[in-house]
């Protein structure tokens, strides 16, 4: 039996499952997020009973004394792991997977990484230890979560910023290093905002088009038809036959 795959063409599926969504509080971020079936949160805010879909609140916990008790990155282990096992049997088949909020999941790990090397920040670790095991934890929680059959969403806050033009625009609060991992595995991004009464949605970055006949998952076609951008016209077919001339 070979591993090599027949040389022939075969129809392209093309569906997104990597989703990186931000926007101010009350955007209607976790309400998106909510939409993709089957989700499951990993909390980071405490607020984990607001939302109907099943969560896990995620946290350090320390000791009386300071010391680090539970590490969110062996709680991440732990979850990952039953992501992998667990949810295969009945009762579970979650198929979202959300992490809400990213830039407290990275602020967590921060502090795990200090607080398991008696120190204050990471750049106390000697060596750039620290940064090291921060980045090691953080690559591998996103490649774990991509190598997953899942949907998965990060969830971000803002920043204001002035663009080149002089104009305040809105952009996800996860720092610029740490949102190129998340954001370098991630299919679409899309950017929440109330305006009144009203909840738009962008796409404000892609790794691609994505076109409606390419995509074989309907749940999340029919989410994806209702951001503008998300889905692109089906590409016109040329006729290449050579025409008789009169």
């Amino acid at each position: 039996m070979t591993l090599l795959p027949k040389n022939e063409p075969h129809k392209t599926i093309d569906t997104p499952r990597n989703f990186f969504i931000y926007g101010k509080t009350m955007s209607g971020k976790s309400y998106l997020a909510e939409r993709f079936p089957n989700p499951v949160f990993l909390n980071t805010d405490g607020n984990s009973l607001a939302n109907k879909a099943p969560s896990i609140q995620l946290k350090n916990e320390r000791n009386e004394n300071g010391t680090l008790k539970t590490s969110i990155i062996d709680q991440l282990d732990e979850i990952m792991l039953e992501l992998q096992t667990m949810n295969k049997k009945p009762g579970y088949g979650f198929e979202t997977v959300v992490v809400d909020v990213i830039d407290d999941v990275a602020t967590m790990i921060e502090q795990a990484v200090a607080l398991e090397n008696n120190v204050k920040t990471l750049a106390d670790v000697p060596y750039g230890k620290g940064f090291a095991a921060f980045n090691s934890v953080l690559q591998g929680l996103v490649m774990e979560l991509k190598a997953l059959p899942m949907n998965v969403i990060y969830i971000s806050r803002i920043d204001e910023r002035q663009n080149d033009s002089g104009e305040t625009i809105e952009v996800p609060s996860l720092k610029v290093k740490y949102y190129n991992v998340v954001n370098g595995n991630c299919d679409l991004v899309i950017h929440t905002k109330k305006i009144g009464t009203r909840y738009v949605r962008s796409i404000t970055d892609k790794r691609k088009d994505y076109f409606a006949s390419r995509i074989n998952d309907p749940k999340i076609l029919n989410i994806l038809k209702a951001i503008p951008g998300a889905i692109q016209p089906e590409p016109q077919t040329q006729n290449t036959e050579n025409k008789v001339g009169k």
